[in-house]
């Protein structure tokens, strides 16, 4: 606590601890009144610590932390403050990351790739979905949640509000003030009520104090929508209470640390109202000092929380400083160092109230008042008892007790009653709300015209809350006294009285209701229940026994209750029922229902504890049963048909339930099949649906015999009933298991008839359904056999057809249903017949089935049925009857002539059905009777039908038909079977079908050849139709028969015909020809004219018919192909020249031309120029250039040249000329207009070595870089350098730099290389270019030359410090002096580390700020070190342990000025660390005047130090003085040191220190020994301990000093017992030195006697009041007791005894009933 002690002094100022505080309240000051803790580490929880920063760490709460970690794989880290082991770890990329304050809501932050935007998310972690997005349009420099559902966003330019709900974007609140620019925003704040805001930055502190940062703050007003910009590191927003005020005030503190322009700093925290309002009173503007240790003069504030709880403003610093402030008065608490690493986040902890806070380190410290050590530490270290009482009245703190009972008494004394009420209102914890203080307030009288201050006391107790249990009472007491209940009902309905059994005894005699709500609420268990059960609130009594966990005497209750509230005894009961375990045994409860034959009652008991329907509850349950089906069948039937009970005995219940005529449930509950044969009978008293239900629980064979048992006792009754359980079990009980019962039981046929008719609508089976035809018949159904066999299709026809032919039925419908159904109809036709049932033929052919007629007629004649009535049967069906398979069926039996009369008529009716008029066609064909005019003339029959009718008969008339009806394949058959191929070859021609072509002249028609020749000599030449001979002729190209094609158009075009002049038989010809004889084509040529020329010759050419194509081409003129067939087909050059010279045609020139361009370039040239054709130049430039042949070339680009403007001409000719060396016409041609690309020629005749051209060229073009290159060739160096002086390019002056180093030109090269070494990227190469070829003194003027350039850069400044360094390091240090601001300074350093500079090394250490290396270089070499500037650079290290290793290093090498570097590393080093160090070297006395001045810190080491120093060097003042000044030493140790020293004063030193080590005895001793009388007196009395008070007296005695032993008396007064005095001073004769002690005694003796007598007369007097005041309650109580039933006993009463003795009682021995009339005794009651 040395550190805290140290602090707090500070604050306390001169003002020591009060003198009343006793010595237990000083060792309770010693305890810090702030408590650090670290409550997580996040390294622990695996937290990489190098995601512990300010960028990357969050925390927003004290519920959540949350952590970005970042490298290989990002992530998010959640740390949960209430389970921090276990982290929530998610992979998330994010730049910024939020945890929700008080929800595992997550916030996050990302930019958008390739711009300044960055995107918004909203995230419920638990949900797992995204809450809302949204894309900032620019950068977000800080965010944080301001309340739970609101998020702060803070950009470059404004800040803006981002709700969590809803959908709406962010929402501009205000624009940040211009002292915000350029600062690092650290905190943003918002005030409970969201009308104030600040905003917090940070920045580089002003160029005086650099390493002090600046903060800037910006405060924002809603209501005003203002700003105003303040200087501050962190500020907070409250609220507080000024005293008279209904509304509380809006507070901001702000801390801040600003320099001033003296360069003083001032450090200051202020508390402000904001918004004062009109008619309160202001709360006064506080301002205090934040008083930073000297070390500490570059820390600022980081964080700054206020505590609602406590009313104290917490600030913290980045150096782990914690400031605690009183909020109302700006009074400063503590101040202490609460972490050794530095502190970059801290957020409040509402909860506890104080903060958390994050250093570097990854601990997670938590800082809070101590409670029980804060008030005394105020009150005694700081002396400021006011501060102390109103911090503890506002955080109900302890530790006041003994400052608020002075005051308390000072008030009350005084007469201020309300000062003092108040006071005792608001005393921490409650001191002063006590028995003690209402009866000072009772004993005082009330004033006239004013309130009593009892009541006073009370109603300030009500305005601060709520009163506690003694207070309650007596204000309701005295409320009751003055006849106002209605004030308690609203006080109670406030909740502002404590609740007891005292406060509802007293409200009971006026309001029960009352009374019992505050029973409840004092849990006062039995006049709870008591009070519940004589209102008949049953329900409410449970509810309240189970939240109370209470058991009442269950017994007594429902016995009281049963007689009067039977309900109410059922309630109570089920009460008992729903507790686990119950209290009572349910058949007892049970039985005191019975024993009443409360049937209903206890049946309605029983049923709510058996809703569970347990195993062991089965005697109940068969118990309720009983009882009800004797009493209430129809009860027991609800019961159970409830089927909530399944454990009760089965066998009994079922005998029950049949006794009672309930037989159903008799059924559900036998398991004999005898008795469920016997019960199932009695269907009349059993519902239908009901017992067929039944029949489904059963196995099959048990159902059936109960079904044959129904049948057996009473069939007629039963059979409806077991027909329905049939057709509803028929998948258990089978089908055939059911149709043979009935089959076999006699009688039973109508049964089985109902049963199938059921079956066979959903069944399949062929049986069921040929048995229910058989049922339905031999019941008489006859419509219903009419309709199974009409709609199944599931019986087996045949047996249905045979049994209906024996069955013989009257009507035979079923039986024309089979037949017509199953194909039957001859055996239908045959039967009918012969039973002579003619009408229903006629009905079956007219009305069932009419298509079936043919077949009916056929089966007729097959009977020789008479003609007549066929005849007349058909025409009875007409139209309906089917002429095709009539004609078929009569056909077959050669009576088709029959039909005639029948189809005349229908032909005369205007039919067009093709069957009739086949039939008609073939009775004229077999009868001869003009045939060919019925063939030819008549429209509706088939042609196939009646060809083929004919084929045999007459194939001419087959060939009429078909060639009627266009049947091709029917027609060219019968042709080929009857050889009539001139027929089938007009016919084809006539035809013109492809497909039939392709048919005829297929490869596989072996009369293929009859076909051709005559199509070619008969049917071709007949006809006149072009359109006939252009589609045979396309059918034999197809069929691919060339030479019969041939042969066919030679026919036709050759010899004189109409179509020998057709171009395009004439093409076809001659395309054939060259396809199939080649040697005809010529021939062809030449005799036809009209054929398509240019057509013919590509196909010639096609087919490498060179000189027949060239022919043709040349019969039609067509020069250019000819010449194209001679120059490419046959590839005659010489034969083409003599063409072209011929025709003389410019086409066909440039033709020739470029067939000679690949073989002769000279004769393509004359050929180009002939034909005046420039549109091949870029060829003819390719081929020349490949031939070398630039001469011809140039003639060629001349004549091009007028014709053609395009670049690439002039550029070919341009290189032409610089080829052939004609610099002369080169020159005259560039002077002319051109568009030549002159740097692609340059470039080439450079890159080809034709120097002097490129010269002309780039000297044309002002290409002064390639001009410099092309002059570097030609070693005109002077020239090469003005060029590139001209084109100032960096590359043109390397090159020429490069080329004039090689040649030995330096002067030049300098001049280049001052151009080159400007450009910094340049710079390196010209270096090494220099050094590899070993030219260091060139380099180094080249470089000295360069510095003094406009446009020097860094690079030439190190590069020239880097060759000193390696060629003339005794230039080195100047150089560096001289431009240290303009070296690239790290490239230095690694350059003088090869180089050992290390004087110079140090330099660039400090002069790079890296304080830590240039202190380890001049440690590491001697040679670098000089005294005055290692103090400059030690201060300003970074790192501590720098410090320690400076101290060894000046202990070994400068002993001297050891102490010298100790003053200016005193504010930055632990100090216990170097007096370690030193002591540990032995070199302790070197370092004394370091250790003087810094004991000022009070450490433990520097202490010990310094007093072993004094001790070695016998210097017992300055022992003594730095004992007093300075108290955190090993005191003991010491203390033993100074007890062996042979001086005095080191003794009298080590008794001083045991007596403030509380360590008398050995002081006492030690003083003794000595001879030092006086110091062992003052020891034993500030001992407090009697013993060592005696031990000193006696010690007095038997040394005979009695001058010393009536000191003794005097100074341990408060010590000594008088009865020893006595003794001691009788024994030895001392009574005379003892007579002042003796006096004094009975003073003080008499006094206290006095005070006892008194207070006892006083509490006797409160004793008689008290009885009084038992007596009557007591007999209150008794009168409530007479109005008990006489019927039931008393709980508590021994038993026996009749109630109405209690009459005859007085009210002392009713009052001594144990348990029942006093609520104190035992035993119960109410």
């Amino acid at each position: 606590h040395s550190r805290a002690e140290c602090c707090t002094q500070s604050f306390a100022g001169n003002g020591g601890p009060s003198a009343l505080l006793s010595t237990a309240r000083r060792q309770a000051m010693s305890i810090p009144p702030v408590t650090v803790k670290e409550v997580v580490s996040l390294t622990s929880a695996g937290i990489n610590p190098q995601c512990i920063s300010f960028t990357n760490l969050t925390m927003e709460s004290e519920k959540f932390i949350c952590v970005r970690e970042t490298g290989t794989a990002n992530s998010v880290v959640i740390v949960d403050m209430a389970n921090p082991t276990s982290p929530l770890k998610r992979p998330i990329t994010a730049d910024s990351a939020l945890m929700n304050p008080v929800s595992k809501v997550i916030a996050l932050k990302a930019n958008v790739a390739g711009t300044t935007q960055d995107h918004l998310q909203i995230f419920n972690i638990e949900m797992k979905s995204k809450m809302k997005s949204h894309q900032m349009p620019e950068s977000v420099v800080f965010w944080r949640w301001i309340s739970p559902a609101l998020l702060g966003i803070v950009t470059n330019g404004a800040v803006y509000h981002w709700s969590m709900e809803g959908d709406a974007a962010p929402l501009k609140m205000f624009d940040r003030t211009p002292n915000l620019n350029g600062n690092q925003i650290i905190a943003y704040r918002a005030s409970e009520d969201n009308q104030w805001f600040t905003l917090i930055g940070i920045a580089p502190g002003d160029p005086a104090r650099p390493q002090l940062v600046k903060g800037n703050m910006q405060l924002y007003s809603v209501a005003q929508a203002r700003s105003q910009a303040l200087e501050a590191h962190a500020a907070a927003f409250s609220s507080h209470q000024v005293p008279g005020n209904t509304v509380k005030s809006q507070i901001v503190a702000f801390a801040q640390k600003t320099l001033q322009a003296d360069g003083q700093i001032t450090s200051k925290l202020h508390v402000i109202e904001l918004g004062a309002q009109a008619g309160q009173t202001p709360f006064t503007k506080r301002q205090a000092e934040l008083f930073f240790p000297p070390e500490f003069g570059d820390d600022f504030p980081v964080s700054m929380h206020i505590s609602e709880k406590y009313g104290v403003i917490y600030v913290v610093t980045k150096n782990g400083l914690l400031f605690v402030y009183d909020l109302e008065t700006a009074t400063a608490i503590y101040r202490n160092k609460i972490s050794n690493d530095p502190i970059f986040i801290a957020c409040g902890a509402p909860s506890n109230g104080g903060l958390y806070a994050v250093n570097r380190r990854g601990q997670v410290l938590l800082i809070n008042l101590n409670e029980a050590a804060v008030v005394p530490f105020i009150a005694g270290q700081l002396n400021n008892v006011e501060l102390a009482l109103s911090l503890a009245q506002r955080g109900n703190l302890p530790g006041a007790e003994a400052l608020v009972t002075p005051k308390f008494d000072m008030l009350f004394n005084s007469g201020n009653f309300k000062g003092a009420a108040e006071l005792a209102a608001d005393s921490p914890k409650g001191v002063l709300r006590t028995k003690e203080t209402i009866a000072r307030f009772q004993a005082v009288p009330a004033t006239p015209g004013q309130n009593s201050p009892l009541l006073q006391y009370f109603g300030i107790c009500l305005q601060r809350g709520k009163l506690n249990a003694f207070e309650a009472v007596e204000l309701a007491r005295l409320v009751l006294q003055q006849n106002k209940k209605q004030l308690l009902d609203t006080w109670m309905a406030e909740d502002k009285l404590e609740c007891s059994e005292e406060l509802g005894d007293l409200l009971q005699q006026v309001d029960a209701d009352m009374a019992l709500r505050v029973w409840i609420k004092a849990r006062v268990n039995p006049k709870v229940v008591s009070a519940l059960a004589s209102k008949g609130e049953f329900e409410k009594m449970g509810k309240y026994c189970e939240m109370a966990d209470y058991k009442p005497d269950y017994t007594y209750l429902l016995q009281s209750t049963l007689m009067n509230n039977p309900q109410g005894a059922v309630n109570i009961a089920i009460m008992i029922g729903a507790q686990t375990p119950p209290p009572l045994d349910f058949n007892t409860v049970a039985d005191l229902f019975l024993q009443r034959n409360m049937i209903r009652e206890a049946t309605s008991f029983l049923l709510d504890v058996l809703k569970n329907d347990l195993p062991e509850q089965a005697g109940l349950q068969t118990k309720v049963l009983e009882i009800n089906l004797v009493t209430f069948p129809n009860v027991a039937d609800a019961i159970l048909g409830q089927g909530k009970l399944t454990h009760y005995d089965r066998p009994r219940v079922a005998q029950l339930c049949e006794k009672a005529g309930l037989y159903m449930r008799a059924l559900q509950h036998y398991t004999d099949v005898s008795d469920l044969k016997r019960c199932c009978v009695n269907t009349h008293a059993i519902e239908p649906q009901a017992l067929i239900e039944w029949f489904g629980t059963l196995s099959r064979e048990w159902a059936l015999e109960c079904v044959k048992e129904l049948l057996t006792v009473n069939m007629r009754q039963n059979l409806q009933m077991v027909v329905s359980i049939c057709k509803e079990y028929t998948e258990q009980l089978t089908a055939g298991s059911i149709i043979s019962m009935l089959e076999n039981t006699k009688g039973c046929e109508e049964g089985l008839f109902f049963y199938l008719g059921a079956y066979v609508a959903t069944s399949e089976d062929p049986e069921a359904h040929f048995k229910y035809i058989e049922a339905a018949a031999k019941t008489g159904q006859i419509k219903e056999v009419e309709r199974i066999t009409r709609e199944s299709n599931f019986y087996d026809p045949e047996k249905a057809k045979v049994f209906l032919m024996e069955a013989k039925l009257p009507d035979a419908r079923p039986l024309i249903n089979v037949c017509d159904r199953f194909n039957f109809v001859g055996d239908l036709t045959v039967y009918l017949y012969q039973n002579n049932m003619m009408r229903y033929i006629e009905g079956y052919v007219q009305k069932v089935n009419p298509s079936n007629a043919p077949y009916v007629v056929g089966a007729l004649l097959d009977q020789e049925c008479s003609e007549e009535f066929l005849k007349n049967l058909i025409l009875s069906v007409r139209s309906l009857l089917p002429v095709g398979p009539l004609v078929e069926e009569v056909g077959k039996r050669n009576r088709l002539k029959m039909l005639t009369p029948f189809l005349e008529h229908l032909v005369s009716e205007g039919s067009t059905d093709s069957q009739v008029h086949n039939a008609l066609g073939m009775i004229l064909i077999d009868s001869n009777s003009n045939p060919e005019h019925f063939l030819t003339t008549n429209e509706h029959y088939d042609s196939k039908v009646i060809g083929k009718y004919c084929e045999k008969r007459d194939p001419n008339l087959a060939c009429v038909a078909y060639k009627r009806g266009n049947c091709d394949l029917e027609l060219v058959g019968v042709t080929n079977k009857n050889s009539l191929f001139k027929l089938q070859s007009r016919y084809v021609v006539e035809r013109m079908d492809q497909d039939l072509w392709a048919h005829v002249l297929a490869d596989d028609n072996p009369h293929r050849r009859q076909l051709i020749d005559q199509v070619v000599s008969t049917a071709l030449p007949e006809s006149k139709n072009p359109e006939q001979v252009s589609v045979t002729v396309k059918a034999f190209m197809t069929a691919e028969m060339p030479q019969e094609l041939i042969e066919l158009l030679e026919k036709i075009v050759l010899q004189n015909s109409a179509f020998s002049n057709n171009p395009n038989l004439q093409n076809l010809l001659i395309l054939t020809a060259i396809k199939a004889d080649k040697t005809r084509v010529m021939d062809y040529v030449n005799r036809l004219d009209a054929f398509n020329g240019p057509e013919v010759g590509e196909i010639a050419v096609g087919n490498e018919l060179y000189e027949e194509a060239f022919a043709i081409f040349k019969k039609f003129d067509l020069h250019v192909d000819a010449m194209k067939v001679l120059l490419e087909s046959i590839e005659d050059v010489e034969r083409g020249a003599e063409y072209a010279a011929k025709v003389d045609l410019a086409e066909v020139w440039s033709q020739l031309a470029k067939a000679q361009l690949a073989t002769d370039v000279s004769g393509a040239v004359a050929s180009y120029i002939k034909a005046q054709d420039s549109s091949d130049y870029s060829a003819v430039i390719d081929v020349a250039k490949g031939c070398d042949d630039y001469d011809a070339l140039v003639k060629y680009l001349v004549m091009v040249r007028k014709k053609v403007k395009e670049a690439r001409v002039d550029t070919e000719l341009c290189y032409a000329y610089a080829r052939i060396d004609s610099l002369a016409d080169l020159e005259e041609f560039i002077a002319m207009p051109n568009a030549a690309n002159r740097a692609t020629v340059g470039d080439r005749c450079f890159d080809e070595g034709l120097f002097e051209a490129a010269k002309v060229l780039y000297t044309a073009d002002s290409n002064w870089g390639r001009l410099a290159s092309t002059l570097v060739k030609l070693h005109q160096f002077q020239a090469a350098v003005d060029a590139a002086r001209r084109d100032n390019n960096s590359r043109t002056w390397k090159e020429v730099c490069f080329a004039c180093v090689d040649e030995g030109e330096f002067r030049l090269a300098q001049l280049c290389g001052l151009n080159i070494i400007v450009q910094a990227d340049e710079l390196e190469e010209i270096s090494d270019y220099y050094q590899q070829r070993g030219r260091f003194q060139e380099l180094l003027a080249l470089m000295e030359a360069g510095v003094g350039l406009e446009r020097a850069h860094m690079g030439i400044f190190t590069e020239l410090g880097i060759l000193y360094a390696k060629h003339r390091p005794e230039k080195l240090m100047e150089h560096l002096k001289l431009f240290s601001t303009r070296i690239n300074i790290p490239r230095m350093i690694r350059f003088c580390e090869e180089m050992a500079a290390w004087k110079e090394l140090s330099f660039l250490y400090i002069a790079y700020d890296e304080f830590d290396n240039a202190a380890g270089v001049m440690m590491m070499h001697p040679d670098a070190w000089e005294h005055v500037s290692f103090k400059d650079v030690c201060v300003k290290v970074a790192n501590v342990e720098v410090y320690y290793k400076a101290l060894t290093f000046y202990l070994q090498d400068h002993p001297t000025q050891l102490n010298d570097l100790l003053a200016v590393l005193t504010p930055r080093i632990d100090h216990t660390r170097v007096v370690d160090l030193m002591r540990k070297a032995g070199h302790l006395p070197l370092v004394k005047p370091y250790l003087v001045a810094v004991q000022n810190a009070n450490l433990t080491a520097v202490n010990d130090a310094i007093n072993q120093l004094s001790i070695d060097e016998e210097d017992f003042q300055a022992l003594r003085q730095s004992i007093d000044m300075f108290d955190n030493f090993d005191q003991m140790s010491l203390a033993l040191r100074c007890e062996k020293h042979e001086l005095m004063e080191f003794r009298r030193i080590a008794s001083y220190i045991y007596q403030k080590n509380l360590r008398w005895k050995q002081s006492v001793e030690l003083a003794k020994k000595d001879g030092l009388f006086k110091d062992a007196m003052e020891a034993a009395a500030h001992s407090g301990d009697r013993a060592i008070a005696e031990s000193l007296l006696k010690f007095f005695v038997e040394e005979e000093n009695k001058e010393c032993f009536a000191a003794c008396l005097y100074t341990c007064y408060d010590l000594l017992r008088p009865d020893v005095v006595f003794e001691i001073a009788w024994m030895h004769g001392l009574m005379n030195y003892a007579t002042p002690y003796v006096i004094q005694f009975m003073r003080d003796y008499t006094g206290k006697v006095d005070s006892l007598v008194a207070d006892k007369k006083e509490r006797n007097e409160e004793k008689v009041t008290a009885h009084k005041e038992a007596q009557e309650q007591q007999m209150n109580q008794n009168m409530y007791a007479q109005l008990l039933p006489a019927a039931l006993p008393a709980p508590g009463m021994e038993s026996g005894r009749h109630p109405g003795m209690q009459q005859q009682q007085s009210p002392q021995h009713m009052g001594s009933q144990q348990g029942y009339m006093h609520p104190s005794a035992g035993g119960g009651g109410y």
